[in-house]
């Protein structure tokens, strides 16, 4: 299960409800940060949009591809190592908002990992170091450091080489 905190809403769908729980404003500003970085092709100066405008624990030499759409409404929620890798196009959520509920969960990608393009990250997920996830995929459950993991849903491809035995 992932680590989310769930709120109920009553009324229309959580989203109508968006922002009672987060700022217009910081919606419209990390949107336009958003969309700098995601376009931008100079990694110090993404990396810096994601760390000192939009909050995120990023570190040292991760490299994020072209076209990454980090959350929105909290991208502070999310935390990378360092020499980490995410795929073009890749999606990374800390928030949910559902029909009579919104989910919150933060999302913390390890050291050395490598996130294949087109993936999509959920809430509330961990991905330990060295891991890899394939192209492609839905990450909805927590990824053990060094395992090989892809597809939707998410499954173990090879054993990892922390899994190994000598």
């Amino acid at each position: 299960m992932r680590n989310v905190q769930r709120y109920k809403t009553e009324g229309p769908n959580a989203l109508w409800q968006v922002y009672r729980t987060v700022s217009p404003w910081k919606g419209v500003r990390n949107f336009v940060f958003i969309q700098l970085a995601r376009y931008c092709p100079i990694l110090p100066i993404k990396n810096a949009i994601y760390r000192r405008v939009l909050g995120m624990k990023v570190g040292k030499h991760t490299a994020f591809a072209l076209m990454v759409m980090v959350d929105v409404f909290f991208p502070e929620k999310i935390e990378i190592g360092d020499n980490t890798i995410i795929g073009y196009n890749t999606t990374i959520l800390a928030h949910e908002y559902l029909i009579d509920e919104y989910r919150l969960g933060g999302v913390i990608i390890g050291s050395n990992v490598l996130i294949g393009a087109n993936t999509t990250i959920l809430p509330g997920v961990v991905i330990g170091d060295r891991a890899v996830v394939a192209a492609g995929s839905v990450v909805h459950k927590d990824v053990a450091p060094g395992q090989f993991v892809g597809g939707n849903p998410l499954r173990e491809l090879r054993p990892g080489k922390d899994h190994e035995t000598p």
